[in-house]
């Protein structure tokens, strides 16, 4: 299957239009298919030729058949019946092989673009998927993507074969009769046209201003039922549908006046058809008065006012969704004009397989410009070795792992893996060697299997099942109804903080990555299970490089180095045992978090 070449997308800003530059865009993926495209548009002239010329077969049927009965069974030739069949049924037939051939490249260009906006989407930031709004985001994407058919069927299925048509029928009322006739044809063309994109252009601002409003009302559906249980336990359901609501009145109003001027359009539309079909018919109605012109003229022209009329009315709607079309797409383009934050390199290499050592090299780093995050960030992670990271909430602990992810650039000095700059290698390459347990797993609304499996899709079974079991999920899954076929609902909801932390140890260890990142990874889970699993995870760090972010000392005891941050400073550095001996930072926290578990042990014990 061939496949449409690599072209750049536009992204107009939402306050400007770029129709032409959008059409380009589109041509090389259905020109990828040239074939097929010059076969279908061979059809399409062979189905308007055929149209056209069934009015001049049924102009000779009508003079025939006027003259006296006897005559015209002598005269008229069987071979104007059978040719006037063999043309009406040519008609459909080309058309129909027109839209047969030219499916699959429509299909063809949908599926390739709607492709290359989610790659992008996927390449983007993670700031913009933390500012971004997921209902409005998925409603412009399958509008973009829908219109996208749209103006490809309506401009190559619709538009270009009336345009044949109308000069077709211009050329022969041009050439076979007065030349008035074609003059009136133009000239209601021509005021039909003006009027049509005249009063659609102004339409497209308040389609665009209901867009935005459906939009808007469907983000703050979508936010809202994401956010159910919130909603729940501050008894705001009431608040959560007034504030829906005044959305929708936003959006009925904008409909509304939507539709009022839709109605306009094809009232205006109606007018200028009815004064050219009168016009022409006066004309040819005189002259068969004065003998000029037959009964089969009259017919004939009739025939093509029809012809042509009707596709023409079709056109005015066709603008219409073209341009409303036109609308949807520039959204789902501007999706395509973000600017990838973090990129790769033209020269970037691939990072080698094997053991990997992390150095932080003079690191800082600000997610706003008038708030730094960590200030000279400096540490290193031998390969095979485990660095742990503690530190009071806000400062820097969990930046750290989303910018050896490289979710973000360092501003300042450098991250360097094996000796490369992060910024130096592919991210594919860099994040295949690593792997991580976040502190708020999500999930996929799947089985318990595919979340796991998800760490490395193409694992097997015993691999699956191994990772679980050395994550202690294997007798919570044994006690479920449908054991590994459980869904977890959406975002992992159906499960506890516990159970869904777990699923994403088992799915670290299943991608048996370098570098493995432990971001609190026990945080959700009691006492005796966090126990359990700490001894999986120390076993999975060995002869890896780890980084642990942790708020439970107890949980870094054996690491080779603890560091101490404050504020996005390094304020302590050692081992857990210098650390204790020195009496600070660390060792305050230490002895506080002490009398907590004392304090939690008396609670439990006590009747």
């Amino acid at each position: 299957m061939r496949r449409a070449p690599a072209t750049a997308l536009p992204g107009p800003e939402p306050t400007e239009r770029h129709d032409w530059q959008t059409i380009k865009s589109l041509f090389p993926y259905i020109w990828a298919y040239k074939v097929r495209v010059l076969f279908a548009l061979s059809c399409l002239v062979a189905a308007k030729g055929a149209n056209v010329t069934v009015p001049l077969i049924f102009k000779q049927l009508i003079d025939r058949l006027a003259l006296t009965t006897e005559q015209a069974f002598i005269v008229v030739p069987a071979a104007l019946l059978l040719a006037y069949g063999v043309l009406r049924f040519s008609t459909s037939l080309f058309t129909e092989l027109r839209e047969i051939v030219f499916a699959r490249v429509t299909q063809q260009a949908v599926r390739e673009i709607a492709l290359r906006v989610f790659r992008h989407l996927h390449a983007l930031s993670l700031r913009f998927h933390l500012e971004r709004q997921t209902g409005g985001l998925t409603r412009d994407i399958e509008r973009g993507t829908r219109s996208i058919g749209s103006l490809i069927s309506y401009t190559l299925y619709s538009i270009l074969p009336t345009l044949i048509e109308i000069g077709l029928v211009v050329g022969i009322l041009l050439v076979q009769y007065d030349a008035v006739f074609a003059l009136i044809t133009l000239g209601t063309l021509v005021l039909y046209i003006f009027f049509t994109v005249r009063v659609t252009n102004w339409r497209t601002a308040l389609r665009r201003h209901a867009n935005e409003l459906d939009s808007a009302a469907n983000a703050r559906a979508i936010d809202s039922l994401i956010n159910f249980e919130t909603v729940k336990y501050f008894n705001n359901e009431d608040f959560e549908a007034r504030r829906y609501d005044e959305q929708m009145q936003k959006w009925t109003n904008a409909q509304v006046t939507n539709q009022m001027s839709l109605s306009a359009l094809n009232i205006g539309q109606a007018a200028i058809i009815a004064v050219g079909v009168t016009a022409m018919m006066w004309q040819a109605a005189s002259r068969v008065a004065s003998g000029a012109m037959t009964i089969g003229d009259i017919v004939l022209v009739n025939a093509f006012l029809i012809q042509l009329y009707i596709p023409l009315n079709f056109l005015g709607v066709l603008y219409r969704e073209l341009r409303q079309s036109l609308t949807d797409i520039e959204r789902m383009f501007g999706l395509m004009h973000q600017h990838r934050e973090v990129a790769d390199a033209p020269d970037a290499l691939a990072l080698p397989p094997g053991p990997a050592s992390v150095y932080f090299e003079h690191v800082g780093f600000a997610y706003d410009p008038k708030r730094t995050i960590l200030h000279d960030v400096d540490f290193a992670i031998p390969a095979g070795r485990t660095v742990a990271v503690v530190g009071h909430s806000g400062s820097g602990k969990s930046t750290l792992a989303r910018l050896l992810y490289r979710f973000y650039d360092v501003q300042q000095g450098a991250i360097r893996v094996n000796g490369h700059d992060l910024r130096a290698l592919t991210q594919a390459s860099l994040r295949q060697a690593i792997g991580i347990v976040p502190q708020d797993t999500v999930l996929f609304n799947d089985t318990l299997f595919y979340n796991i499996q998800y760490g490395r899709p193409d694992a097997s079974r015993a691999e699956v099942e191994a990772a679980a079991r050395a994550a202690q999920l294997i007798d919570f899954i044994a006690r479920l109804p449908d054991g590994w076929e459980t869904r977890v609902g959406e975002r992992g909801l159906k499960l506890s903080g516990g159970e869904k932390q777990r699923v994403a140890i088992a799915r670290a260890l299943l991608k048996n990555p370098a570098i493995l990142i432990f971001d609190e990874a026990t945080s959700a889970l009691d006492s005796k299970t966090e126990q359990a699993i700490q001894a999986q995870l120390d076993l999975a760090a060995e002869g890896r490089t780890a980084l642990v972010i942790a708020h439970r000392l107890s949980t870094i005891m054996n690491a080779d180095e603890i560091i101490v941050l404050d504020q996005g400073r390094i304020v302590e550095r050692g081992t857990h045992a210098v650390l204790l001996a020195r009496g600070a930072d660390y060792a305050r926290m230490w002895a506080l978090q002490q009398q907590e578990r004392e304090e939690a042990q008396l609670e439990d014990s006590s009747p």
